[in-house]
């Protein structure tokens, strides 16, 4: 658990003192090479260019990180253990900075920036989000950059962090368009996967630092209550929220008196303010059990 939130930790303040370093670093172009290699060796009919062919990109470097990670249990009284966790956080965080895009999008000029901007939020590498569904994109995005990682690097380690990340990499961007089409179905599905206990952790963080009603509300709505492997009520949480925070803001003063221009997307600004709010509970939670653990 300490591992985990000194790491978590670690990765936000660098990622936003030293953008730069985390542009260069978070560069996954070897995985799209790995996937162009494979393409070349399997032909037609093979088990590579089948449901579950991801296997075979995904073995190699997940083996190699996992026997890492095991080498160095109780090495140097952890400290390699922290040192390589931090590192491989670091490294599947992201890979880009969710505010930024964000604020982008908000401080976009005229409908072309807007849109060249919003494009950064797509997550399929073709639909780009507009109007109501940025307000999806942004969720969508807050646990595809941070919470998934996070939750998958609490679970195994380095080895559940890059795991994820490889996974999104396989379902969206130079490397899904890579792949054959039947393997990034399998891809999707096996990330549907892992992403629905961190949706649904995700939602109860909604509901608590949210409106409590509107999002169970809107979650029971979705089917959040299924065993279902999507996200969906994620997405309808996120909508509540939101229209609660601007249904609040409404009735301040500056609202009151048209001060905020429609431009600004005000939408956009509570979707991020929840976001966060969300990330704060998630590692509240794990100081908790971490002090929980040096108590006991």
């Amino acid at each position: 658990m300490s591992v985990t939130l000194i790491a978590a930790v670690v990765a936000l303040v660098l990622g936003h003192l030293a953008p730069s370093l985390a542009v260069s670093v978070r560069r996954y172009g070897w995985y799209r090479d790995w996937i162009g290699w494979l393409n070349g060796q399997f032909p037609d009919g093979s088990f590579w260019r089948g449901r579950w062919g991801i296997a075979l990109a995904l073995l190699p470097p997940l083996v190699a990180v996992g026997l890492f990670q095991l080498s160095l249990d109780a090495r140097m009284l952890g400290l390699a253990e922290l040192v390589f966790g931090v590192a491989v956080l670091f490294y599947t965080w992201g890979p880009r900075d969710l505010d930024v895009d964000v604020e982008a999008i908000a401080q976009a000029r005229d409908p072309a920036s807007r849109r060249e901007a919003a494009a950064r939020l797509s997550t399929d590498g073709a639909t780009v989000p507009e109007g109501p569904a940025l307000v999806e994109a942004v969720f969508r995005n807050a646990m595809r950059r941070w919470f998934g990682v996070l939750f998958w690097f609490l679970l195994l380690g380095p080895f559940g962090a890059l795991l994820y990340r490889l996974l999104v990499l396989s379902v969206a961007g130079d490397a899904a368009r890579a792949l054959p089409q039947r393997t990034v179905g399998g891809a999707r599905t096996l990330l549907a996967v892992l992403e629905w206990p961190v949706a649904q952790l995700m939602t109860l963080a909604l509901a608590l630092v949210g409106n409590f009603d509107s999002v169970l509300g809107a979650w029971r709505e979705a089917g959040g209550a299924s065993f279902r492997a999507d996200h969906r009520f994620l997405l309808a949480a996120g909508r509540a929220s939101v229209r609660s925070e601007m249904a609040a803001d409404a009735a301040d003063a500056d609202y009151a008196d048209g001060q905020v221009a429609i431009g600004e997307l005000p939408e956009l600004r509570d979707a991020m303010s929840l976001v966060w709010r969300c990330l704060l509970v998630w590692l509240a939670v794990l100081a908790l059990f971490v002090i929980a653990g040096w108590v006991s």
